[in-house]
């Protein structure tokens, strides 16, 4: 029987208050008088749920919850967000009811309870997805509350502050996670402090003997590297305090995880990365921010081409500074970071920053509205996304962005992950816009969507009505909104296709037996898909496009479903399907044979892949005649569209200037050359195989004959 939260009071009243909520009652001495008391309840109603719970370390199990209130009162944060963090695992651990908790400290705390619980009630088919689907539904709790977030970075930092406990394989998983999922999480949310200190505990836990090593190098830097920085700090802050400039200057100190990413990616040795000063200047206004960059640049050269101004174009997630690298005294680099004490705290704390300061009013900061702007877009790619894996997937890109930032045609700033092309662009416009996008202009000339963005480029996308997304567009899209809405686009089309080349197949299974699907009774025609659990008819006709169901066999069950059936089924052969080029969702084009319109054709039904067409003169046509059940009469219909690829072998008299004369003489015949490789090559002659995509046989006739005028070729044929 779950007894009520006042039971629950009254089971915990009466015992000495323990120094951990002592502790976080002294942390969050900001919030107003009347409101400190309500921590005190909720640690009475949370221990008296969690009783005789322990971490694995041996403490209480409340211990756990009031830490990361603690965490979350020393970023300044609102009392209901301390109390749903105090409470933070009642739902999901203990008799606790959502109701309870929402008529003991109101309807905001529950809700915020219930979107930190995770999903363990349901079942996956394996822990990495039970984690992809907790994180989708803790970024629907986001979209509703940005404090939620808060709360799970907070909860998975003071896990991670005690993950000693832990065995070393669950240590492993927690750091992994840490640093792909949450540290990532806590750098788009502007969250530097936090982010740090997770990128550091997972660098710790995942690489224990490599910590240790750089973090006693660290501690051990030569006294002269310690002169060496006074010696800049005492320079940098003359040359300010002589143009009257108000400021904080601060040395930054590298941290273990940032020299070893550093080491990592750039190839560097631990000395070249430490051999780097860094500070930190914090001004009172922006204009003192530009008049101190002129200061800092007087005082030590500035290195070419290594300035960024993130506050007239802030990061995405709201930071804004100014960073410049200076030649320093001692032939190393010196960093600078200039900003304002107001985008300090946001630098630090980045969302939580709201609460702590208040920047003209009520209204959100940047790093608010960023950061509920980023959510939202999480949001509509997650309802397009296929499988919260899927979904994962694609956040996971958006969390290592490097931004470019790029102007619209109207001058409107968006901010793109690193390696963005023209096409990622225009999803970031408008879905609408990168589903019709057929080529763009970058700074007025015109480019393929493929083309890669660099910071400062004007971007125009050009579209059609016609236009539709094409598979080979995954392959460069890097955003996670083009890549969800691209994948979202394609799965309809090809369920579209599917449909209809199911519906052919089908029927023309069934004029075989005198039948069609119109002359099926209809209460035959529900049951069967009531039986076979197909919520309509489409989803059906797909599945037998797809090879999930022979159109045959389909043919026959719907025939004999519901009425037994003496002797056999009279068939008559099948008419052949014709296909037009159009269904590439589910008919493909085998590459063993590459067949090409005019060439006389079969198709090979496989399940889950529809209909693959190979060439009746096709090699691998012996083995697959084993299986004649799957064989689908085919051929190419009148108004055939698209490119097909094929192969052309070219034998030629070796010598300077050859490959161009071929490759010209192929784009003479308006077709593209895809792949160019050499088979066989000597002194004197060479064998080159060209991939190129040809309309039909005519046009490969074509560009076979422009191939053998020339003087140096001396024999062509097709692969």
């Amino acid at each position: 029987m779950n007894p009520g939260p006042s039971a629950q009071v009254a089971a915990s009243a009466g015992g000495a208050v323990p120094d951990y909520v002592l502790q976080l009652e002294r942390a969050a001495s900001y919030l107003p008088a009347e409101q400190l008391p309500m921590l005190r309840r909720a640690w009475e109603v949370g221990a008296a749920a969690h009783a005789g719970q322990t971490r694995k370390s041996g403490e209480p199990y409340i211990t756990h919850p009031v830490a990361v209130a603690g965490i979350l009162a020393e970023l300044g944060l609102d009392v209901e967000a301390l109390v749903a963090a105090i409470l933070h695992d009642t739902i999901e651990d203990t008799p606790l009811t959502h109701d309870e908790l929402a008529g003991q400290f109101g309807q905001t705390v529950a809700e915020l309870v219930e979107g930190v619980t995770k999903l363990d009630k349901l079942r996956f088919r394996d822990r990495q997805e039970a984690a992809a689907e907790s994180f989708r539904k803790m970024l629907l709790a986001m979209s509703r509350d940005l404090r939620v977030i808060m709360i799970k970075l907070a909860d998975r930092l003071h896990n991670m502050r005690t993950l000693g406990a832990q065995s070393a394989e669950a240590r492993r998983r927690i750091a992994m996670e840490t640093l792909d999922i949450y540290a990532p999480i806590a750098q788009r949310l502007g969250m530097s402090l936090i982010k740090s200190e997770l990128q550091n505990l997972g660098f710790k836990a995942l690489y224990p003997w490599r910590h240790a090593i750089l973090e006693k190098h660290i501690r051990s830097q030569p006294v002269v590297r310690r002169e060496a920085m006074a010696q800049v700090e005492v320079q940098l802050s003359q040359r300010l305090a002589r143009e009257g400039l108000e400021h904080r200057l601060i040395s930054r100190i590298k941290t273990p995880w940032s020299i070893y990413t550093k080491m990592h990616e750039e190839n560097k040795t631990f000395d070249q990365v430490m051999d780097v000063f860094g500070f930190r200047l914090v001004m009172r206004s922006v204009p003192s921010c530009y008049h101190a960059l002129g200061a800092v640049h007087a005082a030590f050269k500035p290195l070419d081409g290594r300035f960024r101004d993130f506050i007239a174009i802030p990061k995405a997630n709201g930071y804004q500074s100014l960073h410049t690298v200076l030649f320093g005294p001692y032939g190393s680099p010196i960093e600078v970071q200039i900003r304002t004490e107001e985008m300090d705290l946001i630098a630090e704390r980045g969302v939580a920053a709201h609460w702590t300061y208040k920047f003209g009013g009520d209204t959100p900061n940047s790093a608010q509205s960023r950061a509920h702007a980023w959510i939202v877009e999480l949001i509509d790619s997650q309802r397009s996304a296929g499988s919260s894996l899927e979904f994962l997937d694609n956040v996971k890109v958006d969390l290592f962005p490097d931004e470019v930032y790029l102007f619209t045609p109207k001058g409107k700033i968006l901010a793109l992950p690193r390696n963005s092309t023209a096409l990622d662009f225009a999803y970031a416009v408008h879905t609408d816009v990168g589903n019709r996008a057929v080529a763009s202009r970058v700074d007025k000339k015109l480019v393929p969507l493929r083309t890669r963005l660099v910071s400062g480029q004007t971007v125009e996308v050009i579209t059609a009505r016609s236009a539709t997304p094409k598979p080979q567009w995954l392959e460069f899209v890097v955003s996670s909104k083009a890549r969800t809405a691209i994948r979202h686009q394609l799965k309809q089309l090809e369920h579209e296709d599917a449909v209809q080349l199911g519906h052919r197949m089908l029927d023309r299974a069934l004029e075989a037996m005198d039948s069609s699907i119109e002359r099926l009774p209809k209460g035959r025609l529900d049951a069967f898909l009531a039986e076979h659990r197909y919520p309509r008819l489409e989803a059906f006709l797909a599945d037998v496009a797809l090879g999930n169901w022979m159109p045959t066999q389909a043919a026959q069950a719907l025939m004999a479903h519901g009425e037994p059936r003496a002797g056999g089924t009279t068939q008559r052969a099948q008419e052949k399907i014709l296909i037009n080029g159009s269904e590439r969702g589910v008919v493909s084009f085998a590459g063993c044979c590459q067949p090409i319109p005019g060439d006389e054709i079969m198709g090979y039904h496989t399940a889950g892949k529809g209909i693959v067409v190979h060439r009746m003169d096709c090699p691998n046509l012996a083995e697959l005649r084993k299986s004649p059940e799957r064989w689908v009469p085919i051929g190419w219909d009148s108004s055939v569209v698209g490119d097909y690829d094929t192969a052309l072998v070219v034998e030629v008299e070796n010598g300077t200037g050859v490959l161009a004369q071929l490759a010209a003489a192929i784009a003479q015949s308006q077709s593209n050359i895809e792949r160019v490789d050499y088979l066989d090559r000597d002194f004197n002659a060479a064998v080159l195989c060209f991939n190129i995509q040809v309309r039909d046989r005519n046009h490969l006739a074509e560009v076979m004959r422009r191939l053998r005028r020339l003087s140096v070729v001396q024999a062509v044929r097709r692969q």
